[in-house]
């Protein structure tokens, strides 16, 4: 009697239990019996509630993909990387999204994707402001269309992996620029796409990061929420630099302002990571 909800229960014990357990030998010894007990209880999951997978279900199956992804010596890291609280972007290559777009279930292809993404966007909001939010409105934009029927499966797939294309070379973009990940969010925050402010070109774009970045750095004890002041402070700093060299003065209020809200952020990051 209950045999289904008593199966679902005890699983998900087992499941968490064997989570916790690992890389314990006799663990080890036992998680192919695992494997095949959470693939019942996928199955019969599915059966319970019709055509719609529940969300521990969808999760672990992201899970399973994600960490046949990931090479690693050490099963502990397998794990570790399989609950997705950290994902790595770099395991989105060429290969896992091809693998992706050749999934037989379109809708768990782009749950996956859906998920992997949110994630490295949310890792990416506690120092880049510009590109979180950039990335993140990109992303909502791509998966309410598919949720509102506007766009097929597959097409929508095709949306997140260029999506994933696009962090890729914006993570890659420091990199050719000689920028560390602080100088690139002020980088970032600096309007480059604007044509105005392109004008200016890379080099000294370049410096005004650099420039930012040290000056944030000697206020970052600001309580931000508190001194009004010390803000004040911080923004004549912040449009002195970009005056000094040239900033497009209708473009300055706008910069200055994004530019203080990355120093906000990056000023909690560095204080969390002291």
């Amino acid at each position: 009697e209950d045999g289904k909800e008593r199966l679902l229960q005890v699983v998900t014990e087992l499941s968490k239990a064997f989570a916790l357990a690992v890389p314990h030998d006799e663990a080890i010894r036992i998680r192919d019996d695992v494997g095949f007990f959470q693939a019942v209880r996928a199955a019969v999951s599915k059966t319970t509630v019709g055509d719609r997978r529940a969300s521990g279900d969808l999760d672990h199956a992201i899970r399973q993909i994600v960490s046949k992804a990931i090479v690693s010596d050490q099963v502990i890291d397998i794990f570790r990387a399989a609950g997705l609280k950290n994902p790595d972007i770099s395991i989105l290559s060429d290969q896992f999204l091809a693998d992706v777009r050749d999934m037989k279930h379109r809708n768990l292809a782009v749950e996956l994707l859906r998920k992997l993404l949110n994630d490295e966007i949310k890792t990416r909001s506690k120092q880049n402001l510009v590109q979180s939010r950039s990335f993140g409105e990109m992303l909502e934009k791509a998966v309410r269309r598919y949720q509102n029927r506007a766009i097929e499966a597959a097409q929508v797939i095709e949306e997140l992996i260029e999506l994933a294309r696009d962090m890729r070379a914006a993570q890659k973009r420091g990199d050719d620029l000689k920028l560390n990940s602080d100088e690139l969010a002020f980088y970032d925050a600096l309007e480059v796409s604007d044509s105005a402010v392109k004008v200016l070109g890379d080099e000294t774009l370049r410096t005004i990061a650099q420039e930012l970045v040290e000056s944030v750095r000697k206020n970052v004890s600001i309580d931000w929420t508190m001194k009004e002041s010390a803000r004040a402070k911080l923004r004549v700093i912040v449009k002195r630099i970009l005056k000094r060299y040239g900033y497009p003065p209708d473009k300055q209020e706008m910069a200055t302002n994004t530019v203080l809200q990355q120093a906000e952020l990056l000023s909690d990051f560095w204080m969390a990571s002291a």
